[in-house]
């Protein structure tokens, strides 16, 4: 059979390592909280918001703002800053607030600490000092669910109830020393129903999948087929890879990665630049230059490297800014496209192995793990390591601008390249066949893909931005949708073999032996 597939050589090494750290999963950069057991009764049905804290010292507004959640029980907060109140903090006594406070809060917002008395308790102490709201300090980063007891069986607390972390009440305490003034307002705006920002992301991945898929062919870049074994042994090299990661996470690790993440981002960029250039104005690769150690390049050549390098040490050394995401999410569509077409899946018959193989690698890195490591492995690993602030670039992340919490919508490279692999596969079948674009498997693949990257947004959505393991979703509406399709067209035997027929057919038959 036909094939204008260009000559295998070696893959390199840098985008076959980041390939490596293709993270696949889903998420939502919001404050978290950790789900504690509640139990419902008249006067504790409050649904948990997430509560902004605005702070004023000496009568000075601060930059940033506390995040805290609101308990089962006790009032509203208003969703709207122009309709809270400033009042003044002040630390209950006893800090616990296990027993009747010493003296008078009137009007005043009361800090206290976990302790070991039950919230609803806290709340009634409270609230007979004449507090105006209870703010109530988690002895650990997570906000947990504050709910009532067995036996609230009625309960009647007319003020707000929150709980903020630990390091929210270590920074309130900072500000109250020397007797400065400490006012705080308190509301809990509303997420929009629909993540606009969410869809920028979709199209981000799908068309990046869709112009790796349809680029022309170099026949002189270096490509590498993945066997069934290939596959096998990437998915369990990622696996130990990662618990590595999550073991021994530190900011020089992170740091490596970071680099190894610019000098794949700096190749896949100048591919991408040269390769436009030279369709243009094909004269511009004529003129070469031979430099120390590099060689023999164009001029075109070298240009486009500085101007690569340039960019990859800006956006490294910009890298915590609020516009970062824009650079890291350019280096990674060229990273991406560039390894999309280097790496290619042969047939069906690999593409089931290493998808379905991803698609288990998937949840069970983030939902099985954290029943074994009492935590998601994969979520931890793609957030990087929390003392220094550095995180791992391998997914792309935009900006919710138009979520009053902020934060940023997030996918993993895995979740591009993998499927990316068999929706490659799919456009070259369908050239090579010479489909038109209805009858071919390209796509609808795409269609699919898209739609399962929806599905992982709606279950995002439904899990309040709890990350998701978006392969579960993509496999079945990618990797199944091709079999079904083989499968209704007669095809799929030949999509499952594709590749091997012809190599045996072109081997020389043995020479019949000499009498």
């Amino acid at each position: 059979m036909p094939s204008s597939d260009p000559p295998r050589h070696r893959c390199p090494t840098a985008l076959l390592f980041l390939l490596l750290l293709g993270f696949s999963f889903a998420a939502a950069d919001d404050a978290s909280w950790t789900e504690d057991s509640t139990l419902e009764s008249p006067g504790c049905t409050n649904k948990f918001q997430m509560v902004k804290i605005l702070n004023w010292v000496d009568g000075v507004e601060s930059d940033d703002f506390f995040t805290g959640l609101t308990a089962q029980f006790g009032a509203a907060l208003p969703s709207d800053a122009d309709q809270g109140v400033r009042s003044p903090v002040a630390f209950v006594r006893p800090l616990d607030s296990c027993s009747n406070l010493s003296s008078r809060l009137d009007g005043s917002i009361a800090l206290s600490i976990r302790g070991s008395c039950a919230f609803t308790e806290k709340a009634k102490h409270a609230e007979a000092a004449g507090a105006s709201a209870l703010l109530v300090i988690n002895d650990k980063e997570d906000l947990d669910e504050m709910g009532c007891m067995e036996k609230d069986t009625s309960l009647n607390v007319s003020i707000p109830v929150l709980m903020i972390s630990k390091s929210s009440g270590d920074a309130l305490n900072k500000s109250m020393v020397d007797n400065k003034s400490v006012e705080l307002l308190l509301y809990a705006p509303t997420r929009p129903a629909v993540d606009l920002t969410a869809g920028l992301l979709l199209l981000m991945a799908v068309g990046t999948v869709v112009v790796a898929s349809l680029w022309k062919d170099d026949p002189e870049k270096e490509i590498l087929d993945i066997s069934v074994t290939g596959a096998v042994f990437f998915i369990v090299t990622a696996s130990i890879f990662l618990l590595l990661l999550f073991y021994f996470m530190s900011s020089w690790f992170v740091w490596v990665l970071t680099i190894f993440f610019c000098i794949g981002g700096m190749q896949g960029m100048h591919n991408i630049i040269t390769a436009v250039l030279l369709r243009k104005w094909r004269h511009l690769g004529r003129r070469s230059v031979k430099l120390p150690l590099l060689g023999t390049m164009s001029w075109m050549s070298l240009l486009v490297n500085i101007f690569c390098l340039a960019f990859a040490v800006f956006w490294f050394v910009k890298r915590h800014t609020s516009y970062a995401w824009a650079g890291q999410d350019i280096l990674g569509i060229c990273l991406m496209i560039t390894a999309l077409q280097v790496v290619r899946l042969p047939n069906i018959k690999v593409a089931t192995v290493l998808l379905c193989c991803a698609f288990v690698y998937d949840i069970f890195w983030v939902f099985i793990s954290p029943l074994i490591f009492h935590e998601s492995v994969m979520i931890v690993v793609a957030q990087g390591d929390s003392s220094s602030g550095e995180s791992i670039p391998m997914l792309l992340r935009i900006p919710r601008f138009f979520d009053p919490w902020g934060g940023y919508d997030m996918i993993g490279f895995g979740d591009i390249l993998f499927p990316g692999l068999l929706i490659s596969f799919a456009s070259r079948y369908d050239k090579i066949k010479k489909r038109v674009i209805s009858s071919g498997y390209f796509l609808w693949l795409t269609i699919g893909y898209g739609v399962g990257l929806l599905l992982t947004y709606l279950g995002l959505y439904l899990m309040d931005g709890h990350g998701q393991p978006a392969l579960l979703y993509i496999v079945p509406c990618t990797l199944g949708l091709a079999v079904i399709l083989g499968l209704v067209r007669g095809e799929l035997k030949e999509l499952w073999n594709y590749g091997i027929e012809e190599s045996e057919s072109n081997t020389p038959e043995d020479p019949l032996p000499v009498a």
